[in-house]
């Protein structure tokens, strides 16, 4: 047995898993402590450099045992919650995980007390990080189907077996439980639906998806269905981000894999406690500039060349005109000439960009297929 390291100590400290309390420790109300006593390296060049990922394995021997549907909730000081939804979703569910990000309350304590596995993030590393850890900690256990839904009470548990079912029907990669399908039981405020509906239209654009019937209606749901295909390329995607930007990335990601998606309406509601540690506005604006990013890095055509020919156009159009405006007054008009040259510039720099951008693209595209191919 190789020895651990005080510099493995250290990385390893932000994040652990404990199991759930036992009945004894339920009945009197207490909670043993978490002591690491195994470690399990994870995946990709990241398990290389930090062996964080540490389970207590004296409460529970085999915590990594195969699993049929592992249902995951990401949670963020939700101790008022978090126990009521983990008790409900083990009724549908052969194991549930709660992924503590860095809460300063008894979020995790009140998770073990309600029987999941816990996995405390020592700091708060974001939603998206919270999502990764579930990625992960779902390929450890096989899963079949990784059902991921928030902690604050939003989402109902009872919705759990209608998004695996519809995985199971259909074989989609991925199944999300939307707001805004025929069925769907929301009460989303007028303001919240105003700025959905617009990120909505943007992250479709910004995959290429135009027809009705191919659009995905809530790509910010965060009650979600996948499947083990679907888990295991998430869980080694280290494009996907730590924030709230990681539910867009992951529609970018089963896009670029050719993932079927399927939608299923679910009921939300909005009438809990915090239902949203973000402010609308700057998430709104995250999120925009996020698909923004996007577009311009996986879509260089589109975001540079189209542009760029216009400018380029323009630019001619400007030069023709400060031409015909000298041969007429035989006065050089310096203005039309200055931004005839200056469009014309602007333009095939921007087409030329589009053109190393769209090469880069395509050849790191080809190398990943190859690599997965291997």
């Amino acid at each position: 047995m190789s020895e651990t390291t005080r510099e493995d100590e250290t990385a390893s400290a932000d994040e652990r898993t404990r199991s759930p309390v036992d009945s004894n420790d339920r009945g009197n109300g207490s909670v043993r402590p978490s002591r690491p006593t195994d470690v399990v390296a994870r995946n990709g060049a990241a398990a290389a450099r930090d062996h964080d990922y540490r389970i207590d394995i004296e409460h529970d021997p085999p915590p990594f045992q195969s699993c049929e549907v592992l249902v995951a909730i990401p949670a963020y000081n939700e101790a008022s919650t978090i126990g009521d939804v983990v008790e409900r979703a083990r009724e549908h569910a052969d194991r549930v995980l709660v992924v503590d990000d860095g809460s300063d309350d008894d979020t995790a304590d009140s998770a073990a007390m309600a029987g999941a596995l816990v996995s405390e993030h020592r700091r708060n590393r974001g939603y998206g990080a919270a999502l990764k850890t579930a990625f992960t900690t779902a390929q450890r256990l096989d899963a079949s189907h990784l059902v991921v839904l928030d902690g604050d009470g939003q989402h109902d548990p009872n919705d759990v077996p209608r998004l695996v079912e519809t995985q199971r029907e259909t074989a989609a990669a991925l199944v999300i439980g939307s707001r805004f399908v025929e069925d769907a039981a929301s009460d989303v405020p007028l303001y919240r639906r105003v700025g959905l509906v617009t990120i909505n239209l943007l992250t479709n654009l910004s995959m290429g998806v135009v027809r009705a019937d191919s659009r995905v209606n809530d790509t910010q749901s965060g009650f979600r269905a996948y499947d083990r295909a679907a888990i295991a390329t998430l869980a080694e995607d280290a494009s996907i981000g730590d924030w709230m930007s990681a539910s867009t990335d992951i529609l970018y990601h089963a896009h670029q894999y050719d993932y079927d998606i399927a939608e299923v309406p679910i009921e939300v509601s909005y009438d809990v406690e915090n239902p949203s540690t973000h402010a609308p506005v700057s998430h709104g604006v995250a999120l925009v500039r996020n698909i923004l990013k996007t577009i311009e890095r996986e879509r260089p055509l589109t975001a540079l060349a189209v542009p760029g020919f216009s400018l380029t156009f323009g630019g001619l159009g400007f030069g023709y005109w400060a031409t015909v405006n000298y041969i007429q007054s035989g006065t050089f008009p310096f203005g039309l000439a200055l931004m005839a040259v200056f469009l014309t510039l602007i333009g095939i720099f921007a087409c030329f960009t589009a053109i190393v951008l769209h090469s880069l693209s395509t050849y790191f595209e080809s190398a990943r297929r190859e690599g997965a191919l291997r």
